[in-house]
């Protein structure tokens, strides 16, 4: 039986050429980039060009705006410790979030507020998108950071991240945002969006798993969370990680030069599940900004139907998603982000998340349109509150 994965905002397969980039720095280009002979030189160079291309991708003016990191999860410790670390004795304790951050961002600021620190969530709308003035109104005069994700990992709402960033600016306070699932897939550029930090990394844009990045703007000061040797310029002490960085590089590399065509490839392809969904299936609604989201990225809550069953029904079908963010795979707990836009837990227990990749085809799209409706049917069959409802309707009581 064929497998459609459909969970790429859980991670991507390497791209045949990231592979072929780094297999070089497994074998004959071993080389420690600390060390200063010819093996410890190659191994450097490889590093200053993924500096460079990872820059390129996000519009940094500098190579040395971007460190490498473990991961999304590393990047966004460092950016949000970082800064508490460094700007607490001297302006404030009070960081912002949105209520819809990964848990790398959401429990980072929960480890903070046990030692101190202040921590508001603002609000959002039912598409996810946060309100602007509730943010101006949520600063106060020792707001140290702001960290709002450029785009959600569950439901792909892209927030309207450069508005935020002239409020920051206008009142000096440091933007982080995790962009973990924007960078390569939608246009972005630090300078327009006014961040002073970025998190990305490189398995969700086709690279290795275990490397990342964290931008960090010319001037801005934070804190080293990892203390050693004079690594990544003294900001992450550690012998780097060259296959996974040249890795990072030659995805980054890829994501720029091919994300018209996939963004295009992908939005189409959503489209025509979102609309065959809607179609065939009743009692299902879509969660997050139909428009302003990510091209790959679709969150359904179908009503009467437990979204747990609902995968692994799928999965036997051949067909692989997920019922959010893997980092929070197997919790009974009913997703923060769905509770965030004002889903109740029973409607959120029932939701799918369906992330798609460059490689799916039309005829994929297609499979699923053909085999979801039955599933769904299916299930909802043993449910004694779908019963009730059919019974209603019949009688006309609805």
């Amino acid at each position: 039986m064929k497998r459609i994965y459909l969970d790429h905002n859980a991670t991507t397969p390497v791209h045949p050429e990231v592979k072929a980039a780094m297999l070089p720095y497994y074998e004959d280009l071993f080389g420690n980039a600390s060390s200063v002979h010819s093996y410890g030189r190659e191994a450097r160079e490889a590093i200053d060009v993924a500096r460079e291309q990872v820059a390129e991708l996000i519009g940094a003016s500098s190579p040395t705006e971007i460190i490498f990191t473990s991961g999304g999860t590393e990047s966004d410790n460092h950016a949000i410790k970082g800064t508490a670390l460094s700007k607490a004795d001297k302006k404030g304790n009070h960081i912002i979030i949105s209520p819809i951050e990964h848990h790398a961002v959401e429990n980072t600021c929960e480890y903070l507020e046990k030692r101190g620190f202040e921590v508001t969530h603002l609000q959002v709308d039912k598409y996810g998108i946060i309100d602007l003035q509730n943010l101006e109104d949520a600063i106060k005069d020792t707001t140290i950071l702001i960290s709002v994700m450029h785009a959600n990992n569950e439901v792909g709402t892209i927030q309207p991240l450069a508005e935020v960033g002239k409020i920051a600016k206008e009142r000096g306070i440091l933007l982080h945002t995790d962009a973990v699932q924007s960078v390569g897939k939608i246009p972005l550029n630090v300078d327009e969006l006014g961040v002073d930090l970025l998190s990305l990394s490189a398995h969700k844009i086709y690279g290795p798993k275990g490397i990342g990045a964290l931008y960090i703007r010319k001037g801005t000061r934070i804190d080293s969370l990892l203390h050693g040797g004079h690594h990544e310029r003294n900001r992450r002490a550690g012998t780097e990680n060259v296959p996974g960085i040249v890795g990072l590089g030659k995805a980054s590399e890829i994501a720029k030069k091919e994300m018209e065509a996939n963004r295009e490839h992908l939005w189409s392809l959503t489209e025509k599940l979102r609309a065959g969904i809607q179609e065939e299936i009743e009692f299902v609604r879509q969660n997050g900004h139909p428009e302003q989201r990510l091209p790959n990225t679709l969150n359904f809550s179908f009503e009467f139907v437990e979204g747990e069953a609902l995968i692994l029904s799928l999965d036997m079908q051949g067909i692989c998603v997920s019922t959010g963010s893997a980092c929070t795979s197997g919790s009974l707990e009913p997703s923060h982000v769905l509770a965030a836009i004002g889903l109740p837990p029973e409607i959120a227990h029932g939701s799918v998340r369906i992330s798609l990749g460059r490689d799916n085809t039309e005829e994929e799209i297609n499979y699923v349109l053909e085999t979801l409706p039955s599933v769904v049917n299916r299930l909802r069959a043993m449910s004694p509150l779908y019963a009730d409802r059919m019974k209603k309707r019949k009688e006309g009581k609805l």
